[in-house]
């Protein structure tokens, strides 16, 4: 076999979305399947080849590889709250409680929002809901590396206090450098926020232990984009700060590689974002994997052939994203994988 041959019998999907995240309406990726199940490689369209390659290198493992054994088999999921109106805010809010999830993610930046209501309102809705739920429950939110340091500083407080009390404050800055001036002036506040780095870790070309403990409380580790389970293990024990796992928006078939990671976590800082599954209107699989009783059991998963034919996208993305899984293995999946995955896709 070749990575020619593999890219060639990877089926091509387009998933809309409930509600527009991260700038996607509609999300794009491949599945193919190997001796080890099936495994997804969906990059988003604005990453280089190499990055791409990590999330190659992770699908690889999936489908060709094998992986670490579990500690647990259950996952705590946080809720995903995407940005949307307040009404809108307000109902996916009570979905997740009815899913049995306490913790609440949602993205914000308001210079990105595109509705009359605010970062500040969205916040107050959901600390209103979880009120009338009789829960304590706990806020998370995500900037997505979008403030300047001053922005930060300014934004902070007023959504800490609507949200009732910020768990953590994730990638609210680019860089390292940022993040410490961040750090720096909370440091004078009565009640610091968490930092919490994700694409500092995720889109790091060279990981820095060290610099990465002193800017950040919380490590957020996303298993496809780092290059599979075994790669996140280990980055996790080079930086040895508390953990979450998230999703990378995947589909139910990406989800049960970050799903394996957070199982094999010794100690979960908490609730994990692999939630995606709520994300998307349509899934590739039967039984799309949400929260039951606030978790989600580990387990391989299978497309369903109707549901994938019907997620088929233009022949032209197909062509498209059959030669993007051959740049990404040349560009860097190749030097990522283990010798045990190159032999086998390559036998």
């Amino acid at each position: 076999m070749s990575i020619e041959n593999l890219a060639s019998q990877a089926a091509v999907f387009a998933l809309p979305m409930r509600n527009r995240f991260r700038n996607t309406d509609v999300r794009l990726g491949a599945i193919f399947h190997g001796p080890s199940g099936w495994a997804e490689f969906a990059p988003f369209p604005e990453y280089s080849d190499e990055v791409a390659g990590r999330w190659l290198a992770g699908a690889l493992e999936q489908s060709h590889g094998t992986w670490p054994k579990l500690v647990r088999k259950e996952i705590p999921i946080n809720a995903i709250i995407p940005i949307v109106d307040v009404a809108t805010t307000a109902a996916l809010v009570r979905e997740a409680i009815a899913q049995g999830m306490t913790t609440i993610k949602v993205k914000v930046n308001d210079k990105d929002f595109v509705h009359s209501d605010s970062d500040v309102d969205r916040l107050a809705t959901i600390r209103r809901e979880l009120n009338e739920a009789g829960l304590s429950g706990a806020i998370r939110i995500d900037v997505n590396a979008g403030w300047t340091v001053q922005e930060a500083i300014e934004q902070l407080p007023k959504l800490n206090e609507a949200a009732g009390g910020v768990e953590y404050v994730e990638q609210p800055c680019t860089s390292f450098e940022e993040l410490r001036e961040l750090k720096t002036a909370m440091a004078s506040w009565s009640a610091p926020i968490k930092i919490a780095v994700d694409e500092g870790i995720r889109l790091s070309a060279n990981i820095d232990p060290q610099v990465t403990r002193e800017v950040a409380d919380i490590a957020i580790i996303k298993s496809l984009p780092l290059g599979g389970v075994a790669r996140s293990l280990d980055i996790i024990e080079r930086i040895g700060l508390p953990v979450i796992v998230s999703g990378s928006l995947d589909t139910g078939i990406g989800l049960v590689s970050g799903l394996h990671l957070a199982g094999c976590v010794n100690e979960l800082a908490g609730a994990c974002g692999l939630g995606t599954g709520s994300l998307f209107a349509a899934d590739i699989v039967a039984e799309p994997l949400v929260a039951r009783n606030g978790v989600i059991a580990v387990a391989r998963q299978t497309p369903d052939v109707d549901r994938l034919a019907q997620a088929q996208p233009d022949d032209a993305k197909v062509v498209e994203w059959r030669e993007r899984i051959v740049r990404a293995w040349n560009a860097s999946a190749q030097e990522l994988v283990s010798k045990q995955v190159r032999k086998a896709v390559l036998s």
